[in-house]
């Protein structure tokens, strides 16, 4: 069993480590090795494998609704450095190498971000609402996930959930990266773009899909930790389909664990996700 309990860090330790982890990222991104997907196609693949979309606006409890709005300016930033992206045979796509750096000289603007399991604001936050919505459409493709990390703070309670939890991928420049090898024999492309309201991504390819995906989650729930808070468990898997709609597989996707900051067993209303 995993047992979490809350971080304390100085300013200048975080910082420090910031600038040590990110240093580290662009040593990997030159010498690593990988072949990094940098090809856009102006036009579309034929066949959409798979798609999905997340409103652009929640009302999040204690959460200044201007946050949001700015959200929404950070988000059409970084979706034009992904919208049309496409990851060759071999290839790997990194989410921070495509998007760089979000700072004011580019035209980001403060944002939310979650930091320590508290509500901060920041230069170019919101992304992570980015990150997941590519994570979600990712583990319903045979493209493989080689990087991705979790949230390791739960900090609004459920409302009207569609999605497991823990079935997002966190983000940070550069260090807390979203990495995705395409280890098939056929090219997949990225389509990400934002409605009036939603913020809409695709997979789509020259091939139609022969396998299909459905996303569970198994043994969740809430531990009660000596240091006094709660731990929130599970575990994420995915079944497999044929192109006759048989199941072929079941196959494990990860494993999440989250410091809770709200009580669990209370009932809430109004707040989001």
């Amino acid at each position: 069993m995993v047992s979490l309990k809350p971080i304390r860090r100085s300013k200048l330790r975080i910082l420090i480590g910031k600038k040590v982890y990110r240093l580290k990222r662009y040593s990997e991104w030159l010498f690593d090795g990988k072949k990094y997907a940098q090809k856009r196609l102006d036009e579309k693949l034929p066949y959409c494998i798979k798609k999905h979309r997340t409103p652009l606006l929640r009302r999040l409890k204690d959460v200044d609704m201007q946050l949001q709005r700015n959200k929404i300016k950070n988000l059409q930033l970084a979706a034009k450095r992904l919208h049309h992206i496409v990851i060759e045979p071999g290839e790997t796509f990194s989410y921070w190498r495509l998007i760089g750096s979000t700072t004011k000289r580019k035209g980001y603007v403060d944002g939310m971000i979650l930091h320590y399991g508290k509500v901060t604001v920041g230069t170019g936050g919101g992304l992570c609402q980015l990150s997941n919505l590519i994570y979600w459409i990712t583990v319903h493709t045979p493209l493989t996930v080689t990087e991705r990390y979790r949230h390791s703070y739960d900090v609004f309670p459920d409302s009207n959930r569609s999605q497991p939890f823990g079935s997002g991928a966190t983000c940070a420049y550069n260090y807390l990266d979203l990495q995705i090898k395409n280890e098939t024999h056929t090219p997949y492309q990225l389509m990400i773009y934002l409605t009036d309201t939603h913020l809409n991504g695709e997979w789509r390819s020259i091939a139609p899909a022969t396998r299909t995906y459905e996303i569970y989650e198994k043994e969740h729930h809430f531990t009660r930790e000596l240091w006094g808070g709660y731990i929130r468990h599970n575990l994420i898997f995915r079944k497999v389909f044929d192109a006759e709609g048989n199941q072929v597989d079941d196959e494990f996707v990860t494993e999440n664990h989250a410091i809770t900051m709200y009580e669990p067993f209370l009932t809430y209303e109004g707040d989001g996700k």
